[in-house]
């Protein structure tokens, strides 16, 4: 019903802002370290900045073994891991109950009371363990004894006596009435910088080119899934007067707020329908909770501007929403007939249907060129990255990163670009396992 028109379609994409090709990468990765500047001085900036207080270790010290802890959605998972000569984790026994608070309200004794009947019996059991690392995947303020206060829960939690209260001391207090000794150190941290000290776990110090011995690169930690974080080392954070080139601290972004300057009308549009207008600019056209509502956004305008006609069109419109995990598995199998997406053009009309695939894919390119801006500016804080047998590291977590249509080629393209756009910098950018648990087992040897 109508012929494909890829000239039409970018310039339909450029009218409205949306065109990956409006975007100056380098004027991109500028506005973000300016941010970033702002936030660790603490002046105005869509980027919190936020200090972790934990210094990663350079490389993770052998014959250790710490409890690693990971409360986030419904589960509670523990473990006792330990670490070989590389470094690599080595995770023990492990045990994994429903979050305190998931299968109806709790008081706040009654939160920590539960956390600890799952990690007392395995801190007896190892009897000599480091420290504790705790990954709480909900909003915490962290104190300067690597401690957090928990600042909200999610809907699925039922404590609100919890909230207000030091995490990592509730779990002490828990366990000693339990007539068991915590150790000196139990840390808490979210689920960015767990990526982040995963990667000390699973990334070799060179990258894995194998050269032994020398400096490491230093690692940065990267999260593209629901939503989307960053976390690197920082040597100075004017704003609560660290100063230490020679041990860093971990600091998080919030990168998912900050303020792009390269947003379209139908951007806006979107935006001021989601529940949180004017914030998270940055997530919002990246990450996997917005991808598909965005595109669907965009599609209806395609539909009313005459430039995609199909015999559903008119159906299509009336949808209530469209899921990014819906949009990628018909992105992944256009002709697959799976999902909503999956019968949407009839015989002959393999021009819509292509038309469909196109802009989506621009949508998902000007993604993964936002995203890879991101990566960049923590790249070029950390200031390394020139020595090729010391590799800035890039751990990274993230279904919208491992699986979403396009993203990863384009994210991996456009880094490669940012990056030997003056002088070529040496990185390497790896998927992660198990990054809340092994994240959290570093954290607990990190000081």
């Amino acid at each position: 019903m109508g012929s494909f028109n890829p000239e039409a379609l970018a310039e339909f994409a450029r009218y409205y802002g949306f065109h990956y090709d409006v975007c100056d990468p380098a004027v991109l990765v500028r506005d973000v370290l300016i941010d970033m500047d702002r936030g660790l001085e603490g002046k105005s900036s869509s980027l919190a900045m936020i200090p972790a207080y934990i210094s990663p270790v350079s490389r993770v010290p052998a014959g250790k073994t710490v409890l690693a802890l990971d409360a986030g959605g419904t589960n509670l998972r523990a473990a006792l891991i330990s670490f070989d000569e590389a470094g690599k984790a080595l995770p023990g026994e492990t045990v994994k109950g429903p979050m305190p608070g998931t299968q109806g309200p709790v008081k706040a004794d009654e939160f920590f009371d539960k956390i600890a009947e799952v990690t007392a019996p395995l801190i007896q059991k190892a009897q000599d363990i480091e420290g504790i690392g705790f990954t709480f995947s909900y909003p915490m303020e962290i104190t300067k004894n690597a401690d957090g206060i928990l600042l909200a829960f999610s809907k699925e939690v039922d404590a609100p006596a919890v909230i207000g209260k030091h995490i990592g001391q509730g779990l002490r207090d828990a366990l000693a009435r339990r007539n068991v000794k915590a150790p000196e150190r139990i840390v808490l941290l979210n689920d960015t910088v767990a990526t982040l000290l995963s990667g000390l776990a699973s990334i070799p110090p060179d990258g894995g080119i194998g050269k032994k011995g020398g400096a490491a690169g230093p690692m940065i930690g990267f999260i593209l899934g629901t939503g989307f974080n960053t976390a690197y080392p920082e040597k100075r954070i004017p704003k609560i007067g660290f100063d230490s080139p020679d041990n860093p601290q971990i600091v998080v972004c919030e990168t998912g707020n900050f303020a792009l300057r390269y947003l379209g009308t139908l951007d806006r549009e979107y935006d001021i329908s989601t529940k949180n207008p004017g914030t998270y600019s940055l997530e919002k056209s990246t990450s996997g909770a917005y991808l598909g509502p965005l595109t669907f956004h965009i599609i209806k305008q395609a539909i009313r501007d005459g430039l995609l006609k199909f015999k559903r069109a008119d159906e299509f419109l009336s949808w209530p929403a469209l899921q990014t995990k819906d949009l990628n598995m018909f992105m992944r199998a256009p002709f697959g007939g799976e999902g909503p997406l999956g019968n949407l053009f009839a015989p002959g009309e393999e021009d819509a249907l292509t038309s469909f695939v196109y802009l989506t894919s621009i949508i998902t390119q000007r993604a993964g060129i936002f995203s890879a801006a991101m990566v960049a500016a923590m790249v070029e804080r950390t200031g390394e990255g020139f020595d090729p047998f010391a590799p800035v590291r890039i751990a990274v977590e993230g279904t919208t990163f491992m699986i979403y249509k396009g993203m990863r080629q384009a994210l991996e393209s456009a880094l490669n670009t940012m990056l030997t756009a003056k002088k070529p910098r040496s990185y390497i950018i790896t998927p992660v396992e198990q990054a809340s648990l092994f994240g959290a087992a570093v954290a607990a040897l990190s000081k």
